[in-house]
């Protein structure tokens, strides 16, 4: 089976994660923790970055350490995966889903501003599939209504707007090191920030908010959302790679635009910004949810896997219904391909045989 992902990992991985485990320092204090948050920090042109043990814990850290308080409103993209409109949740905030532009997958700053009510604190744009949301819009509405923006850049290491690149433009960035993602540790996330204040709470409450000069006296309630030693040695060997593994899937992706595009399948949209690939997506429109699903067990068949897009977050029982309907349609019609680091190049006119031979016999 071709699996839609897997992580890489070398020689030099191995070497550092092995000497952080002989070092004996394999908690969440360590030499790779400072090192993997400046490098991160470096990296995204944030003045800091802070470890967290994985991207939801680090959405809902940020959006306590900058206020958001039960009763208030965030505003997320309806498409996204359900930990953006989790976050808020455990914050005791309510997610208000909104809709998405057809032409980059990301939240609309149009359907933003009917949103805003006075309950409205934040909102939450999504880099989906590792497409920059339109940060310029939407950091005029913020600042026009004085609300707090906070990236969900779980899926965007690396992507930029006029060289800027995500996780750099909200009051703080949430990323996401799970193995599936561009760079990985494991699990774990890292939230980046260029304010003081900002740092300084985070660190607080990631730490079981324990005061600094007397130990175990703790100020307020707190949260263990450390990464561990170990898992900062797997980042930061990935970190210093992440060119590398970029430019590979860059390839891979016009790989697959060489082969769909000609049949009518669209792939990953590029519109204003310097997207990177974390997942190949295809759209067939008009096909349909059932359809959709049909075609993946069919490639299933054919040793090759796929996975469908996410459901509209407004679309589970948990959650208020809303109508978005570019939000449903993209959900309906949307596969992700196999996307890693490892995918050999010559492999993708068959993979794309598969999909499209699966998805003839299932029109």
């Amino acid at each position: 089976m071709i699996p839609v992902s897997k992580p890489y990992i070398a020689e030099q991985e191995l070497a550092h994660v092995s000497e952080a485990v002989r070092s004996g320092w394999v908690s969440s204090l360590g030499p790779y923790i400072d090192a993997f948050e400046s490098r991160f920090a470096d990296y995204c042109g944030t003045k800091y970055a802070v470890t967290v043990s994985n991207g939801t814990v680090g959405l809902h850290l940020a959006l306590i350490a900058l206020g958001v308080k039960p009763g208030d409103e965030v505003i997320v993209p309806d498409l996204t995966f359900v930990a953006t409109a989790n976050a808020v949740v455990t914050a005791q905030a309510t997610p208000v889903m909104v809709d998405v532009r057809r032409d980059t997958y990301c939240i609309d700053p149009d359907q933003i501003v009917r949103a805003i009510t006075p309950r409205t604190k934040a909102i939450i744009p999504v880099h989906l599939y590792g497409h920059p949301a339109n940060m310029s819009a939407i950091l005029s509405i913020a600042k026009s209504r004085n609300l707090l923006v906070i990236e969900d850049a779980a899926e965007a290491h690396g992507a930029s707007i006029d060289g800027t690149r995500v996780g750099a433009f909200g009051d703080c960035g949430v990323f996401s090191f799970y193995g599936n993602k561009i760079i990985t540790s494991g699990e774990g996330g890292m939230i980046t920030t260029n304010s003081d204040e900002t740092y300084r709470r985070i660190k607080h409450l990631r730490d079981h908010a324990m005061s600094k000069d007397v130990r175990y006296w703790h100020t307020e309630v707190g949260y263990n959302y450390r990464m561990t030693n170990m898992q900062a040695a797997l980042g930061l060997s990935q970190l210093n790679q992440i060119e590398s593994f970029l430019d590979k899937r860059s390839r891979i992706l016009e790989k697959y635009r060489k082969y769909l595009a000609p049949e009518g399948v669209e792939c990953n949209p590029s519109i204003d910004a310097s997207c990177v690939n974390w997942m190949v997506c295809a759209v067939v429109n008009s096909l349909g949810r059932s359809k959709r699903d049909l075609v993946i067990d069919k490639m299933r068949e054919q040793g090759v896997d796929a996975r469908p897009f996410f459901f509209p977050v407004s679309a589970l029982p948990m959650f208020a219904k809303a109508d978005n309907p570019v939000s449903m349609e993209l959900s309906e019609n949307g596969f992700n391909l196999p996307t890693y680091f490892e995918l050999e190049l010559e492999k993708i006119g068959m993979i794309c045989t598969v999909f499209l031979r699966s998805l003839d016999e299932v029109r």
